[in-house]
C-alpha cells in the first residue's frame, strides 16, 4: 500500500456547478464523466467530489437524506460507478464527501428519532431537555445564524443543529450510529472510492454535560455573526471525536483507502495537526487557516509551517473552496501574474495540495445578485459578506458557447459570470493561467523534494518568502515576492526550474520583479 495522497495535487469537483449533461442547468455527475480528461491532462492525482448524495438541498447536497442513494438531479447509482470507472482508467483516485457531524431533517434515521424518546434511534441525534422557562439547553449558536436548538413538538425536547434547523446533528457519542456511519464508508469502499473528506470533522461530538460556551471578552465590536461572539470550547472538538476516527481510522486500513478531514477550528492549525497525529488518526486534515486569509505574507507561511514542524501527520493545504471567496479575488485582486504566484506557492508547499475547480483557469470570485441567490448562508446574513455563491458559479468550459459550455439550458442553478466567458478552458493559450497551472503541477509531480521534501525556511527581507524543500540529493530554493517592487536576493548558482513572471537567477543573485517567483534547483 502507497502513501499516493502524500503531496498529491487533488482536485475539488463541485458537481451542480461543472458540467451539465442534461439540460436542465444543474451540473451532474454525466457531465463530470465527460470532463475528466480536463482534470488528468492538468496532471492532478485525484478528484473530490462534493456530495451527489439523496438531498432535499437545502444546504446543496449537505443535509444528507440517504448517505447510499444518488439524487436524481445529479444521476444515478450505474453513474457514480462509471465516474468512479473512468476517474480510475485516467489514473486519478476518487475522495467523495461525507457528511456525519448531521444529516438532513428528512432522512429516515431523523424521522423515527423524532418520532419518541423510546425508539430504537431515539438517541441517533443530539435531543434535550428545555430549561424549566422553556428556553434552549444552552447557549451554543448555530454557524448560519440563530440558535443552534431547535424545539420538536413531538418529543417536547430541543434538538441540536450546528448548521440549519433542517440539518439536525447527529450524536456520534452513540457506538450504534458510529457502527451505521462506518457501514456508510464500507458501502463506498467496496464501490470503489479510495477515500472520503469528512466535512467539519472536528464537530463529531459535543461536551455531554451541554455546557455554556464563555463569550470571548477581547471584541472591539459586534461581530457579523452570533456564533462569533463565542469561544467554542463545548460546541465542537471534543476530545471523544479522536476515539471515533480511531474506529474509522482502522477501517480506511483495511481497505487501504485513505481520508482528509475539514477543520473549523479558533486554533485550526493546532486541531489540524492533533486529527492527524499518529497511525490511528486521519492520514491529512485541512483546516481554513490559508482559505481565509486576506493578504498573503511570509509571516502567514512561516507560521502555518512552523506549527507543523516534526509533526507524524501530514497537512493539506487549499486556497480556493465552494465556501470561501475564490482565491484571485482575496489574494490576488484579479490579478494574473499575483494569481499565478499565489498558485506557485500552493504547490510549493510541504502537503497535499487542493485545487478548486477553476482556480486553474484564474476565475475571479463570481457577481451574484441578492435576487439569484441561492446561498442559505449568503441570504441570512446580506448584506455583510460576499457568501458562498461566487464560489459556486457555472464552470466555464467554451468562450462562445451557450452558457460558457456548462449547459444547453438558456439558465443555470446560479448566474454565469460573464467575466468568466474570457477565461473559458478553451480560451486558454500559451502564456495563460491553465498553461502555468499544468507546468507547475508537472514540476511538482517529477520532483520528489516538491511533493514529499521538508520545509526550511530560508532568512529573506520582507516581502520576499524564501525557503527550501529538500528530500535525499534533490533540493529546490523558492522564492516568492509578495510586494509590488522588484527586489534581488543573493543566492547561488543553480538551474531555474519554473520562473512565475518577471524572475531570473544572475550571478549570485535572484532578481524578483513584483509579484514574481523563482524555482531553482540547487
Amino acid at each position: 500500500m502507497t502513501d499516493w495522497w502524500r503531496g498529491a495535487v487533488v482536485y475539488q469537483i463541485y458537481p451542480r456547478s461543472f458540467c451539465d449533461s442534461n439540460g436542465d442547468g444543474i451540473g451532474d455527475l454525466r457531465g463530470v464523466i465527460e470532463k475528466l480528461d480536463h482534470i488528468a491532462a492538468l496532471g492532478c492525482d485525484a478528484i473530490w467530489l462534493s456530495p451527489f448524495f439523496t438531498s432535499p438541498m437545502k444546504d446543496y447536497g449537505y443535509d444528507v437524506a440517504d448517505y447510499r442513494g444518488v439524487d436524481p438531479l445529479f444521476g444515478s447509482a450505474a453513474d457514480a460507478d462509471a465516474m468512479i470507472a473512468k476517474a480510475h482508467a485516467l489514473g486519478l483516485k476518487v475522495i467523495i464527501d461525507q457528511v456525519w457531524s448531521h444529516s438532513s431533517d428528512q432522512h429516515a434515521w431523523f424521522a423515527e428519532s423524532r418520532a419518541s424518546r423510546e425508539n430504537p434511534r431515539a438517541d441517533w441525534y443530539v435531543w434535550a431537555d428545555a430549561k424549566a422557562d422553556g428556553s434552549p439547553p444552552n447557549n451554543w449558536q448555530a454557524m448560519f445564524g440563530g440558535c443552534a436548538w431547535t424545539w420538536d413538538a413531538r418529543r417536547r425536547q430541543y434538538y441540536l443543529h450546528n448548521f440549519l434547523p433542517e440539518q439536525p446533528d447527529l450524536n456520534v457519542h452513540n457506538p450504534a450510529v458510529q457502527d451505521a456511519l462506518l457501514d456508510i464508508a464500507r458501502f463506498w469502499l467496496e464501490r470503489g472510492v479510495d477515500g472520503f473528506r469528512l466535512d467539519v470533522v472536528n464537530f463529531f461530538t459535543h461536551d455531554r454535560q451541554l455546557r455554556d460556551n464563555p463569550p470571548i471578552t477581547t471584541l472591539k465590536r459586534a461581530p457579523p455573526r452570533p456564533h462569533q461572539f463565542q469561544r467554542h470550547l463545548y460546541d465542537r472538538t471534543q476530545p471523544e471525536t479522536l476515539d471515533f476516527i480511531a474506529r474509522f481510522r482502522a477501517l480506511l486500513d483495511e481497505h487501504g483507502a485513505m481520508a482528509v478531514g475539514e477543520i473549523e477550528d479558533e486554533e485550526p492549525l493546532r486541531v489540524q495537526r492533533d486529527y492527524t497525529d499518529g497511525p490511528d488518526r486521519l492520514q491529512t486534515a485541512y483546516s481554513f487557516f490559508l482559505l481565509r486569509q486576506r493578504t498573503m505574507t511570509p509571516a502567514v507561511i512561516k507560521d502555518a509551517m512552523a506549527q507543523w514542524e516534526g509533526a507524524c501527520g501530514w497537512p493539506s493545504w487549499s486556497l480556493s473552496n465552494h465556501d470561501v471567496i475564490r482565491f484571485p479575488t482575496r489574494l490576488a485582486d484579479g490579478d494574473l501574474q499575483r494569481t499565478k504566484l499565489m498558485m506557485a506557492l500552493l504547490l510549493a508547499l510541504r502537503g497535499t495540495a487542493f485545487i478548486y475547480q477553476g482556480d486553474e483557469l484564474g476565475l475571479p470570485h463570481g457577481d451574484v445578485s441578492f435576487e439569484r441567490l441561492r446561498d442559505p448562508e449568503a441570504i441570512a446574513f446580506w448584506p455583510s459578506g460576499i457568501g458562498r455563491d461566487g464560489a459556486r458559479t457555472p464552470m466555464p468550459w467554451a468562450r462562445d458557447a451557450n452558457m460558457a459550455g456548462f449547459t444547453n439550458a438558456d439558465d443555470a442553478w446560479l448566474p454565469l459570470d460573464p467575466r468568466h466567458r474570457a477565461l473559458a478552458v478553451d480560451a486558454q493559450r500559451e502564456g495563460s493561467m491553465l498553461a502555468f497551472t499544468r507546468e507547475a503541477i508537472a514540476l511538482r509531480r517529477a520532483n520528489m523534494a516538491l511533493r514529499e521534501g521538508e520545509f526550511i525556511a530560508l532568512d529573506a527581507p520582507e516581502p520576499v518568502l524564501a525557503f527550501e524543500r529538500l528530500a535525499g540529493d534533490e533540493r529546490i530554493v523558492c522564492l516568492f515576492n509578495l510586494g509590488p517592487d522588484p527586489v534581488k536576493r543573493p543566492l547561488g548558482g543553480g538551474k531555474v526550474r519554473l520562473a512565475i513572471g518577471q524572475a531570473e537567477l544572475l550571478t549570485g543573485a535572484a532578481a524578483l520583479g513584483g509579484y514574481c517567483g523563482l524555482f531553482v534547483e540547487t
